[in-house]
């Protein structure tokens, strides 16, 4: 791969943005009808290619339950409000007022409440008992301590989310997380990420993970950029991990490990771009977080907003569009692609003459003019 001089000292690959590229249509179309957006991670199958992100300002009981009704997995945050507080409704409230200058640190304090191990296997059990796919989320610096309470609970697939994850983590003076010791101890599937290249992706995928997540996560509300310089250009990074898949479905004998874009999935158009360049499915939070039933009642925000040392993300106000069932499947009731994310999916394949997803993943795409 060409690589660009940025000084006498320093060359970079040149990688793209899903703003970058454009899925070009075939001389075959298809009746949206005859489109199928199935999706398969181990056992369990979904009418949506879509995990919805573990973050508070989008995942309630509720809406995990919601979520998993209309076809996709809610992904439960294991560490924060509703793990720390019986009734953590209150404090919704609280954040939803709280004025801009104000936020982070008054956020840093509520999210200092201990997490408690005996409401994350309540948690997991009350989604249990609707009879969806349960799933939970942990970062990597509270799998040991909490992923016997996680088993406890009985999900069906457990998420090990961070800004960045190897596949083992070196800590001076402790233990070292060992992903692949973890992933075979807890015999449930497990999906980590995030990771944005081919080596980092490779090594995760050698630890047992039936999934990867691709990117940063945070999405709207990350401010990982400015605060660290780091960034993922997303179809490169997708199709970088995909190619890494590859790999390993050659090295393993034939497992297949699901790639899912983490970032940058905003509007409809990105979840077929994502989908153009490799992943087999999607993570998203922000376009979630503007549903009238989102717990964040029209704010947003991650994990890194409340960093007791460094936040690098922050409050933000993306407003409400229409319910998680319209955001989802539709109606829209505009035309800027926040709503019907995955009908929108379904006419993009059905344009292109596709009719299944990994299909799909064999469009062509061109790389658009800056």
């Amino acid at each position: 791969m060409s690589e660009l001089e940025i000084g006498r000292s320093k060359r970079a690959r040149q990688t793209f943005s899903f703003d970058d590229i454009a899925i070009v249509p075939s001389r075959r179309t298809r009746d949206p009808e005859e489109v199928s957006i199935n999706w398969q991670i181990d056992a369990y199958k979904c009418e949506l290619p879509l995990l919805a992100a573990p973050m508070d300002s989008v995942m309630s009981i509720e809406t995990a339950i919601e979520v998993g009704k209309l076809g996709g997995i809610g992904v439960l945050n294991l560490e924060g409000l509703w793990t720390r507080y019986e009734n953590p409704m209150p404090l919704y409230e609280e954040i939803a007022k709280l004025e801009k200058e104000d936020a982070t640190r008054r956020m840093q304090e509520i999210y200092q409440a201990p997490i408690k191990a005996e409401l994350i296997t309540e948690r997991l059990k009350e989604i249990r008992s609707a009879g969806v796919t349960v799933a939970g989320a942990l970062s990597p610096a509270h799998v040991d301590e909490f992923h016997k309470a996680v088993v406890a609970g009985n999900p069906d697939l457990f998420v090990i989310r961070g800004t960045t994850v190897s596949a083992e983590h070196v800590a001076k003076g402790g233990e070292a997380l060992n992903l692949k010791e973890y992933i075979y101890q807890l015999e449930v599937p497990v999906v980590v990420g995030g990771v944005a290249s081919y080596a980092g992706a490779l090594h995760v995928m050698r630890s047992g993970a039936v999934g990867v997540l691709v990117g940063f996560g945070g999405g709207a509300a990350h401010t990982t950029r400015s605060v660290l310089g780091l960034a993922v250009p997303m179809a490169s990074a997708v199709s970088d991990v995909a190619a890494a898949r590859r790999e390993y479905l050659d090295e393993s004998g034939g497992r297949y490990v699901h790639v899912i874009a983490d970032g940058s999935v905003g509007r409809s158009g990105d979840i077929a771009k994502a989908i153009a360049c490799g992943a087999d499915a999607v993570m998203m939070g922000s376009p979630l977080a503007r549903a009238v039933n989102a717990p964040g009642a029209g704010w947003h925000w991650g994990s890194e907003a409340h960093h007791p040392e460094l936040p690098r993300g922050e409050r933000v106000y993306v407003g409400t569009v229409g319910t998680l069932q319209e955001i989802l499947l539709g109606p829209s009731h505009t035309a800027d692609g926040s709503m019907n994310l995955f009908g929108a999916l379904r006419r993009a394949m059905a344009t292109t003459g596709y009719s299944e997803l990994k299909e799909f993943q064999r469009v062509e795409v061109v790389i658009q003019s800056r």
